[in-house]
């Protein structure tokens, strides 16, 4: 009886992650988008843009419009990263509106950090949402709530 409640509360604190066929078509469509834009897959990343896409990164107060000023920002943002993933602890959506909560985590070269001749690695906390077109399967609005003050205490022990 033991044996069956230990390994009962086991499988129940064990993490399970849903199938993608399992998720509402939205967060499917995120999921697909999220992993593009991880792998800088910036030809798959153009057919979820469009002229009236929107990237917003509210947190830096940085903004970009149109799939071609988005992917500039991305290419540039994105220069000589090593491994680039999203963690995601939770995503919920609500309509066309997914909602991801995780963090973004980097390894690669710190330039662009204040890290020169580094190889910086940052877990960055936030908060993305992503606003869907999804007649079209495009982004509306790409926007980004990220934790900059734990990415400064991670840089600063680097």
């Amino acid at each position: 009886m033991r044996l069956i409640c230990l390994l009962f509360c086991l499988m129940i604190s064990l993490p399970v992650k849903a199938n993608l066929g399992d998720m509402p078509a939205e967060q499917q469509l995120a999921m697909r988008y999220i992993k593009a834009y991880t792998d800088h897959d910036y030809s798959a990343l153009m057919r979820f843009y469009s002229r009236d896409s929107v990237f917003f990164d509210k947190t830096a107060g940085v903004q970009y419009k149109s799939n071609r000023h988005i992917i500039e920002f991305l290419k540039r943002a994105h220069e000589g990263v090593l491994e680039y993933r999203l963690n995601i602890e939770h995503m919920f959506n609500n309509g066309s509106l997914v909602v991801i909560i995780g963090s973004y985590r980097l390894r690669g070269p710190g330039d662009q950090y204040g890290k020169p001749g580094k190889i910086i690695d940052i877990a960055v906390p936030g908060v993305t949402t992503l606003k869907f077109d999804m007649n079209t399967q495009r982004i509306i609005e790409h926007m980004d709530l990220m934790d900059y003050q734990t990415m400064s205490d991670q840089l600063e022990s680097q």
